[in-house]
């Protein structure tokens, strides 16, 4: 830093600057024992620093990171402990923005100590790919470094491929110009044309298909251009068939929303049959093919390119502060790259030079520009323009800063240090940090001292600062010498300054102070105080605000006016030498400029605008713009005005009928006229069933009536009204279709009611009709007729206005009806119905009370009653009955129906359960009602009581059984009321636990979820009333299962030729309740031969067989049954054989014969397969071997047997022969050989086992010829069974099963082997393929 001695520290990294010559015995400049350490935390973590400082004086310390003092802000929290030297800075709730050098500064009175240390925040998700905020000056030369040899080193990342529906591309080449399929085909790798050109012609017939049922021509196919303001656009015509055939837009097969106005990105614009598809603001994700279709049917594809995207501003440039001879770095990002973009200072073309460097990123989007060694000449706008967008910010140079030291009072100079540290405001009103990197620091304010304000040490302990002040603001210089000098004297530029001047001077002890009270232009310039010799000097400068001249702002007082949908820019110039910020209102609020579609403002060299893309109505009214620079600050406003169309009538458009007289339309002005005064209204008809519109009338503005008096009755029509100004006719507000009815006449009146009656004549009266051509009644005519007569008599001549009538000239006692006829001024209308039938004489007598009236049923909500017609005298009778009821808490009497009741019976319902009513009759006539008769007491609103009883039917059984194990569901259907308390019992006890009983209107039910042999017992169902009355039911349940096999078997020899079986019984037989149960004997002569059955349902335990023949063995077996079924056989243990006698002096001569030779040597029929199978998996080899004896077989692997083998079993059942290895290993390989012998001769059958390492290619299945077996020979037969199947058994179970196998039995034609899926033929020997049986 200039004007300070630097100084070494005892810790690394920090620097410190002597502020005096000297520093006194027992003081010292700050440092640091413990400086804070760098730190990475993730967000939403807090970071603490820590510093130990040490100074006499005790040093202030402060807190700085690259957007300003820390001390202030609510997210830093600041401390230190009184007493302790330890000072610590944390940061809540850390996110990205937080990252940066922070620097810690300790000052006292004799010197500064800084050290800094960098904090950084790992983000996460979407969060880390942010744009960071700017580093400090250090790291970004040092990011500029890294920058350069990445720009050398490494070539840009290619960009993701997109991937392309092949089936769009075809339909993209469909619509495409043919001067464009070359490019088309090489961008998506189509190389064949001739193919191509064939493939086209086919989908073009394909097409015209498909388009058949909705176009009828397409023509003018536009693709898609990116115009000026950076809207893209596409279109073409089409001949609709159905104006109702919907359009939709696609982009890589996906639809996109399209709008009818200019709010929405994708918008479509319709004039006549030319259809315009705009797609505004465009991003680089726009980018793709296009298709527009009618409902499902492709119509026109085009590709929108991503390089003919123009490339917007994403990061503006922004303003860049920077002392002289220092370097500036300017950066802007762009949404895509853009080649050419070029930089301009002063809006002139900037050449690559050694003061200018130009840097692009990678990806080609940010672009920076360094002006190396900045002087006061290349303060100025600097910009970086693209095709349609541009961005410029300002270059601001600053004075280098003074070198020289003058200070001798410790405070002042305490004071003046820190005041030069904590900066003032830029450009936009920010506080800055004087600590910032050079590109972004202020102009030294107050406190510091430039080389030539200095005088020798000793005689200021302040002398004059730099001031910067607005214009019209006060301006104060002052300086404070060390001792009295003298009088001293202010100069200006070198000339001495007076009273007479404009300025005051004031002296303080040895304070010296110039005030200017309003400084101007005129006051700027370099001040200087002189005293004893020596001086001070300073520069005033004088900031201007920006100016608008006069003759702008008076035409920013004549309104601006546009029209709808084109595009509007307010520019206001002005003039000012600092930067300027511009922000624009609009009704008092702020207008927000964005790089969208909305309002742009922006601001240049000397001028600010607002720009409209589309004026609309919405943006019409007074705008303003303020205009600030460090010099002040000045507004402007001014009026827009968007004239428009106007908007369409308020509704609902009223259409009322006038019956004759027209039809009468009603509006309600427009809600926005456009910004023109109404001319006229435009009212326009159209018959239902036409698309014309025809003109019928143009009332004035100030008239919202009109009268169409030109329609023809019977037929529909509809009505539309539109407002029209000097801009035209706006749009239609537009009603339903309404009919215009024909002349209608009256419609009937509704009978008329009968008011009196008598011998002298009948009174009427009457309601007027409803309906169209009721509206203007005149009068109403009067008809009469005796009844059951079809001719009607008029009563009166003229129509009566009134509504009410006395008919006389009747005849006494007879029965009339009468009916009105209403008469309006299109004729006389429809006769309404007769009134009720009523005789012409005196009033009758009241009927008198009704007879016998009782209560003959009730529920819990009715009471039925019934009674008996009352005695009549001199025509009393009755002609119906009005029934009442009344609460028993209550003194009022009910109604219970509307009108009379015809017969003598009556319903009330609608009760309250368990609540108590009196009722009474009355009997009515048209003498009136007569005496009425209630019951004697109330009557209670429940049910009659009924005696529970049970429903028996024919499926109701007085025994069930039911197997063990088995649900039991027992329903019981029961009538009584109210519901009687219902009771279950087993043999007269309560059921147990698990029995679930059920109860619900009129049904029980019984549940046991499984019946075990002691829920058998007598079940019984007591019901029992309110009153005790009972009803019980009884059923027996038996519960049974199949009965357990018998006793052993006693065979006893009983007479000759017959043998006696006895047994010993069942168990189940013994206990009590068990099913009775019977038993069967089954009888067969061999131990191979199926049973037979020699007696059944035997009840007793002994049974007699005879006829038993001598030699022959006979097997029995006896089970036991029930009506559930069969209990496991008891078998007899040795056989009953009896021997054969010698006949008694008998001889006979054997036959001769010759036993058959059925010796045979071994021979296989089946032989060894060879193995091929993974590692730990079953290895089973099977072979059939035939002979006489029968051969035994020995197996052996690599020539050694495996008689002993401990991992392998063999088995041999009927022939079938197998080697059983559970769980094969590496050592498992080799050749295998079974060796078949008898006293005949031998047979062998080899094999081989190859065991293979497990791998995830697919199993295959090997397949190699082998020979097919030989038929047996006539004499023997062959059984075979399946070792896969019985080899977890037991042998003897085996056997057994495969004495049920298949037998061939001396058959030369062909037979079947099932044995490992080989097929043998008893022809020729022949190769057969087969393959290896799959291991379960």
């Amino acid at each position: 830093m200039a004007g300070k001695s630097l100084k070494k520290s005892s810790t690394p990294g920090v620097n410190i600057w002597q502020l005096v010559e000297e520093v006194p015995k027992g003081c010292s400049t700050p440092d640091f024992v413990q400086r804070p350490i760098a730190l990475a935390l993730q967000e939403g973590k807090t970071a603490t620093f820590r510093a130990v400082v040490c100074g006499e004086p005790r040093p202030r310390v402060r807190w700085h990171c690259s957007k300003g003092d820390l001390s202030s802000s609510s997210k830093y929290q600041v401390s230190s402990s009184t007493g302790s030297r330890e000072h610590v800075l944390q940061i809540s709730k850390l996110t990205g923005e937080d990252t940066d050098v922070y620097r810690c500064t300790a000052v006292n009175a004799y010197g500064e100590a800084t050290c800094s240390a960098r904090l950084t925040v790992i983000e996460v998700g979407f969060r880390k790919n942010r744009k960071r905020p700017k580093e400090p000056q250090e790291d970004f030369r040092k990011e500029l470094v890294d920058f350069r040899k990445m720009l050398k080193k490494r070539d840009p990342p290619p960009a993701p491929k997109k991937k392309v529906d092949m089936e769009q591309v075809w339909q993209l080449l469909m619509t495409a110009d043919r001067k464009d399929y070359e490019q088309i085909c090489l961008k998506y790798g189509i190389v064949d044309f001739r193919w191509m050109l064939r493939r086209l012609q086919r989908m073009s017939k394909e097409r015209e298909e498909k388009l058949a049922p909705y176009l009828n021509t397409i023509a003018n196919l536009r693709h898609v251009r990116v115009n000026k303001e950076g809207i893209a656009t596409f279109g073409l015509e089409l001949d609709l068939k159905s104006p109702e055939s919907k359009i939709y837009l696609y982009k890589d097969g996906k639809m996109v929303p399209c709008g009818f106005d200019n709010q929405t990105k994708h918008c479509l614009r319709r004039l006549g049959k030319h259809y315009q598809f705009q797609i505004q603001d465009l991003q680089p994700e726009d980018a793709g093919i296009y298709q527009v279709r009618v409902e499902d049917a492709h119509v026109f594809s085009t590709e929108l390119e991503a390089s003919a995207i123009p490339p917007r501003v994403v990061v503006p440039l922004a303003d860049v502060r920077c002392e002289e001879q220092g370097d500036a770095v300017f950066e802007c990002t762009l949404s895509n790259p853009c080649p050419s973009a070029a930089w301009r200072f002063q809006h002139q073309p900037l050449h690559l030079s050694d003061k200018y460097e130009l840097f692009v990123s990678p990806d080609g989007r940010t672009h920076r520009l360094l002006v190396r060694g900045v002087r006061f000449s290349d303060m100025g706008l600097y910009s970086l323009g693209t095709k349609l967008h541009a961005s410029s910010a300002w270059l601001v140079v600053e004075a280098g800063k003074d070198k020289s030291l003058l200070t001798a009072d410790a405070d002042h100079q305490r004071q003046a240090q820190e005041a030069g540290r904590d900066g003032g405001s830029d450009a936009y009103g920010r506080k800055r940090d004087a600590t910032l990197s050079p590109r972004s620091r202020r102009k030294p304010g107050t406190g510091g001292f430039s080389e030539d304000a200095r005088g020798p040490a000793g005689h200021f302990s302040q002398g004059l600062a730099d001031t910067e002040v607005e214009c019209g603001e006060a301006a104060v210089l002052s300086c404070t010498l060390t001792r009295n000098l003298g009088p001293g004297a202010w100069f200006k530029d070198g000339v001495k300054l007076s009273a007479q001047d404009g300025v005051v001077f004031e002296q303080d002890g040895l304070a010296h102070r110039l005030v200017i009270t309003q400084a101007d232009g005129t006051r700027a310039g370099r001040y200087s105080f002189a005293a004893g010799g020596q001086q001070s000097e300073a520069t005033l400068t004088v900031h201007d605000p920006p100016v608008i001249t006069p003759d702008v702002a008076a035409q920013l007082r004549e309104p601006l006016v546009v029209k709808a949908g084109k595009p509007v820019t307010m520019k206001v110039p002005f003039q000012s030498c600092l930067p300027v910020q511009a922000t624009w209102r609009k009704d008092g609020e702020e207008v927000a400029g964005g790089s969208g579609r909305g309002a742009q403002v922006a601001v240049g060299d000397g001028f600010t605008r607002l720009c409209l893309p589309s004026a609309s109505r919405q943006d019409r009214g007074q705008y303003g713009v303020t205009l600030r620079s460090k010099g002040g600050s000045t507004q402007a406003e001014l009026t827009l005005q968007v004239l428009d169309k106007p908007q369409p009538p308020q509704g609902p458009l009223e259409v009322q009928d006038g019956h004759g007289a027209g039809v009468h339309l009603r509006w309600r002005p427009p809600k926005d006229d456009g910004g023109r005064a109404l001319q006229h209204y435009e009212v326009e008809r159209r018959q239902a069933g036409r698309s014309a519109w025809l003109k019928v009338g143009e009332p004035r503005s100030d008239s919202t009536t009109f009268t169409d008096a030109h329609t023809e009755q019977g037929k529909k029509y509809a009505y539309r009204v539109r407002a029209v100004t000097a801009e035209g006719p706006g749009e239609a507000l537009e009603s339903e279709e309404v009919l215009v009815a024909p002349e209608a006449r009256p419609g009937p009146p509704p009978p008329p009611s009968i008011l009196s009656a008598s011998s002298q004549g009948v009174t009427l009266s009457w309601t007027a009709p409803r309906g169209p051509g009721s509206a203007h009644i005149l009068g109403y005519l009067i008809e009469k007729r005796k009844k059951g007569s079809n001719t009607w008599v008029a009563v009166n001549q003229d129509p009566v206005p009134e509504k009410k009538w006395t008919v006389g000239d009747l005849r006494q006692g007879w029965q009339y009806e009468f009916r009105v006829t209403a008469v309006a001024p299109s004729g006389r209308g429809e006769p309404g119905p007769p009134s009720e039938a009523v005789f012409a004489r005196d009033p009758m007598r009241p009927p008198g009370p009704v007879r016998d009236l009782q209560v003959t049923d009730t529920s819990h909500t009715s009471i039925t009653l019934s009674w008996a017609q009352p005695d009549t005298q001199d025509g009393d009778e009755p002609q119906g009955y009005m029934v009442e009821l009344r609460a028993s808490t209550s003194l009022k009497w009910s109604p219970c129906h509307a009108g009379t009741v015809q017969g003598t019976t009556y319903t009330a319902k609608g009760l309250r359960p368990r609540e108590s009513y009196l009722l009474r009759v009355t009997a009515v006539n048209d003498g009136g009602p007569g005496q009425p008769t209630a019951l004697g007491s109330a009557v209670e609103a429940a049910p009659a009581s009924v005696r529970p009883k049970f429903r028996t039917d024919a499926g109701m059984k007085d025994l069930l059984t039911v197997r063990a194990g088995d649900t039991v569901r027992v329903p019981i259907y029961f009538e009584a009321t109210p519901i009687p308390e219902v009771t279950w019992l087993k043999d007269g006890l309560p059921l147990p636990k698990r029995s679930v009983v059920t109860v619900k209107d009129g049904l029980t039910q019984l549940l046991v979820p499984s019946a075990s042999l002691d829920d058998s017992g007598v079940y019984t169902v007591v019901l029992r009333s309110l009153r005790g009355e009972e009803a019980t039911y009884s059923f027996r349940l038996r519960v049974t299962a199949r009965p357990r096999a018998p006793g052993p078997i006693v065979l006893r020899e009983g007479t000759l030729g017959s043998v006696a079986i006895e047994w010993e019984p069942s168990p189940d037989e013994a206990e009590a309740g068990a099913a009775p149960l019977h038993y069967a004997v089954l009888m067969r002569t061999s131990a191979h031969a199926p049973w037979c059955p020699a007696a059944e349902r035997l009840h007793n335990c002994r049974f007699t067989l005879v006829g038993v023949l001598p030699g022959h063995e006979y097997h029995f077996r006896v089970v036991a049954k029930n009506e559930l079924g069969a209990s496991e056989p008891s078998d007899t243990r040795q056989p009953w054989v009896v021997p054969r006698q010698p006949p008694d002096k008998v001889a006979a001569r054997a036959p001769s014969y010759r036993e058959p030779d059925l010796s045979q040597k071994p021979r296989f029929l089946v032989g060894l397969r060879p193995h091929l199978l993974p590692l730990g998996s079953e290895c089973c080899m099977t072979c059939a071997v035939q002979g006489q004896p029968r051969p035994h077989v020995s197996w052996f692997k690599n020539d050694q047997s495996l008689a002993n083998h401990p991992a392998a079993y063999t088995t041999d059942v009927m022939g079938v022969c197998s080697l059983v290895i559970p769980s094969v290993s590496a050592t498992d390989g080799g050749q295998y050989k079974a060796v078949a012998e008898n006293t005949l001769g031998q047979a062998v059958s080899t094999a081989t086992l190859i065991v293979v390492e497990p791998s995830d290619e697919p199993r295959r299945t090997l397949e190699w010829p082998c020979p097919a077996p030989q038929p047996p020979d006539d004499r023997g037969s062959l059984k075979l069974h399946s070792s896969h199947h019985t080899r977890l058994g037991s042998p003897s179970k085996g056997v057994e099963d495969a004495g049920h196998a298949q037998s061939l039995r001396g058959r030369r034609a062909r037979g079947k082997l099932l044995q490992g899926g080989v097929e043998a033929s008893g022809k020729t020997q022949r190769k057969q393929a087969f393959r290896l049986p799959a291991l379960s």
